[in-house]
């Protein structure tokens, strides 16, 4: 989503390593560079005007931080800029559902709608757990139009561990007022509400939602907007406000091409916060909209501490000691090589982890090279699920014989199976490096 905006602003900000001083040629050339990059992601030309004016009217005539570089000081404006764009004042981070409550799930047919359900119950699951608590959380849908929606929530509850009801009543408002007494005689702390969508804004949705809102009374009400549908989604954004007045966005499909007009823009023009983006595929693909991150990953800074995080929710705490402590000997096994590359896998692909690491927009690795990464970690996990447990432990008993077992039962050549060796050589000596330098005490 973001890497068509990195690549510019870092190549921008690059061009003015060198110079002595900001001057009003090379401020204009390079936010004429920036408004070019902010109209080819599909920023709407006024905003990006508007931006561009702070921008030129913040640095012209400001003196220059004698601590910093004419590109650092550039680079810190259009920083705070875009930081105030994205809505920099809203707390997302301490945003906490209050209980009980229904949260009212609205947009367009295909806009993510019925998948930002699941993830958004694995989330309120996943910051109750952080406190401590469980939450009785159901989910139900009034999506009577589009074929199997009903049943793909029902999936999506099984995979997220909470609860689903199907209401007996097939007319949306008589269903609405079902699920809601059914929610309230069960005790249920959470009501998470589908509703049905259309492929374009008409009257007749807009009236059944605001029906429906009239009946279930939610305390939230949160917009879905397809990412991918750049500045359409804005004009679809505000003829829901007009009509049904939503509270907080989610943004979906953030981890595709699209070129992150609307994440830019949303804020600003509608001022209504983003609250989450989808990330993924995955039920657990639900990311707090942090401007202050989002901005840096704009411009190319990467976003370490996210990245960090996901590690801390997806690894386990004991595979981590393990890891830590093959680390601290000096001595890594085939088994230890494994639990890396599982891992590294939980946390996605290679090509979702690299957005996040600073300075990837100048490397030009192409999506051939990632794809031929994660090919060949596949293929090494494989490798080693097909190894006996001694051979893990003592990878230098594998002679050509267990090589060709291994090959076998992995699918994969010998030539593989030699390769996996030279890489676990590799990254043995590198722990032995670590060790040797006291990394590790």
């Amino acid at each position: 989503m973001f890497e068509f905006l990195s690549k510019s602003f870092s190549s921008i900000f690059s061009s003015l390593t060198g110079y002595g001083k900001l001057t009003e040629k090379n401020i204009d050339e390079s936010i004429q560079k920036i408004k070019d990059s902010l109209l080819e992601s599909d920023v709407p030309y006024e905003l990006s005007h508007e931006f561009i004016a702070d921008i030129k009217k913040e640095v012209i005539g400001q003196k220059i931080v004698s601590s910093l570089r004419p590109g650092e000081q550039f680079v810190k404006v259009v920083y705070d800029k875009l930081l105030a764009f994205l809505g920099g004042e809203y707390l997302q981070e301490s945003f906490t559902f209050q209980i009980p409550s229904t949260i009212m799930m609205i947009g367009l047919q295909g806009s993510g709608k019925t998948t930002s359900i699941g993830k958004l119950a694995v989330f309120i699951s996943n910051q109750a757990k952080k406190r401590g608590k469980t939450r009785k959380i159901l989910c139900a849908s009034v999506d009577f139009y589009r074929p199997a929606a009903i049943d793909q929530l029902e999936i999506l509850a099984q995979q997220a561990g909470i609860d689903f009801y199907r209401a007996v009543a097939t007319d949306p408002i008589k269903a609405s007022q079902e699920i809601v007494n059914y929610s309230k005689q069960h005790g249920y702390e959470i009501l998470l509400f589908d509703t049905a969508g259309r492929l374009h804004v008409d009257e007749q949705m807009m009236t059944e939602l605001d029906e429906i809102q009239k009946v279930i009374k939610p305390k939230y009400k949160f917009l879905v907007v397809d990412a991918m549908i750049g500045q359409e989604s804005l004009s679809v954004a505000q003829s829901f406000q007009d009509r049904i007045k939503f509270d907080y966005a989610i943004l979906s499909k953030m981890d595709s091409d699209a070129r992150a007009g609307v994440a830019f823009s949303f804020r600003y023009a509608l001022k209504k916060p983003v609250l989450f983006m989808g990330t993924g595929e995955k039920i657990d693909n639900l990311e707090i909209f942090r401007p202050e991150r989002i901005a840096k990953r704009m411009l190319g800074m990467g976003d370490i501490l996210t990245l960090v995080e996901n590690a801390e929710e997806k690894i386990e705490k004991d595979e981590k000691y393990s890891l830590e402590s093959s680390f601290r000997s000096g001595h890594m096994t085939l088994e230890d090589f494994s639990k890396q590359l599982s891992m590294a896998n939980r946390l996605g692909s290679i090509s979702s982890m690299i957005k996040y690491l600073p300075g990837m927009a100048n490397l030009n690795i192409s999506s051939a090279q990632i794809e031929q990464s994660e090919k060949e970690m596949k293929k090494f996990r494989a490798i080693i699920g097909s190894m006996t447990k001694k051979e893990k432990l003592y990878p230098k008993i594998l002679d050509n014989s267990r090589k060709q077992r291994v090959a076998k039962g992995a699918g994969v050549s010998i030539a593989d199976v030699a390769q996996l060796l030279q890489r676990f050589e590799q990254s043995q000596q590198f722990v032995k490096l670590l060790k040797k330098k006291k990394y590790f005490n």
